[in-house]
């Protein structure tokens, strides 16, 4: 058995690209029980990988983020409507008449069975691609991430990360803030409490602001390396150039009639924007202490990811009533088959992680 502590950590990318696969999979469907899948899957990938560090205990926080989501859907469908035409009427709301240039819209009405349905399949498959982004927030950290971009991303990337470590570091401030006034006897709920917790919590947050700024300097961030203007010619021409043919190639895949040239353009654009970043990246003047090593245990997890999505894709473009059922008539949705076992594939960094721990 190996020490879970002297093995090395997974990288963080790899963490990303999974819960990014996952995301992309719950765009391809409205099928409730799909969804589900995604997300126990997803909770249970998160439950048994992710480490005892502030970041990870973010995950509650996007659950609810989640749950308040589908909740305001189904809000607005019962206070606005919904464009589905419905027969079962579960009740009816007094109406507020509207003038005439607010036609197609209504306050009040009936409320229908077809429409809720509806609204929630469409909420659902948004709070799935929430959950699955507080899943990479709560397996991968985001300092390590920083560690593996490219160096013409650094800047950006420090922006991203602050703001992605914003949220967790917040919870774990009041998290620890009420615990302590609960043991002191005081309360921590309410409005009182709100105001009592606020005001330590937002003078840790600028105290860790001005102590993040002196690193930053402290570390020379912001310096730059000399470099010729030919290769910041090439540099500009092979972004621009590489960003343009993704576009071109992405706006050929998802047409009829550009399916001959978009895959193509698709991957010169992606070559070209790749060797782009790297001689961008002989501007930024840093070394990485002991980088983070690309492991079959990453390249498995990230593959886990892309294999869902693509399966799912693939099943959304043979079978797209299986994977969007439908409301009218009032049917339960089925379960696919072969797109439920795809979707079983994010289960994998589970079970690698257990059998290397």
């Amino acid at each position: 058995m190996t020490d879970r502590r002297s093995r090395p950590p997974l990288h963080p990318g790899a963490w990303w690209l999974w819960a990014l696969g996952l995301g992309a999979a719950a765009t391809r469907t409205t099928n409730p029980l799909l969804l589900g899948l995604l997300l126990t899957a997803s909770a249970y990938v998160v439950t048994v990988c992710r480490p005892d560090t502030p970041w990870s205990r973010s995950y509650s926080a996007f659950l609810k983020l989640a749950l308040a989501v589908l909740v305001v859907r189904l809000v607005f469908v019962v206070a606005l409507g919904s464009p589905i035409p419905g027969t079962h009427v579960l009740l009816t709301l007094p109406e507020v008449p509207l003038p005439h240039w607010a036609q197609g819209i209504r306050l009040g009405g009936a409320v229908t069975a077809e429409g809720l349905l509806f609204a929630g399949y469409d909420g659902l498959r948004l709070a799935t691609l929430l959950v699955c982004v507080g899943a990479a927030n709560a397996l991968a950290s985001p300092s390590r991430l920083l560690k593996a971009l490219p160096g013409a991303l650094y800047e950006t990337g420090v922006a991203v990360v602050v703001a992605l470590t914003f949220a967790p570091n917040l919870i774990a401030d009041v998290q620890r803030l009420r615990a302590a006034r609960r043991l002191r006897g005081r309360p921590d709920r309410g409005l009182r409490g709100l105001f009592q917790v606020g005001l330590p919590v937002l003078e840790g947050a600028l105290e860790r602001s001005v102590a993040l700024a002196a690193a930053m300097d402290a570390r020379g961030y912001g310096r730059t390396a000399d470099v010729s203007a030919p290769v910041r010619r090439t540099t500009a021409v092979l972004t621009l150039g590489g960003l343009l043919g993704v576009c071109a190639g992405t706006y050929g895949l998802l047409t009829a009639a550009g399916g001959t040239y978009g895959l193509p353009v698709l991957l010169a654009g992606v070559g070209a924007a790749l060797a782009g970043l790297r001689l961008g990246g002989r501007r930024s003047a840093r070394t990485r202490y002991r980088p983070d090593r690309w492991t079959p245990r990453a390249a498995l997890t990230a593959a886990s990811g892309v294999a869902v999505a693509g399966l799912l894709t693939l099943a959304a473009s043979a079978d797209p009533t299986a994977l969007n059922p439908g409301v009218v008539p009032l049917t339960a949705p089925a379960l696919p088959l072969w797109p439920a076992a795809a979707v079983l594939l994010a289960l994998l960094p589970a079970f690698v992680h257990e059998e290397t721990s």
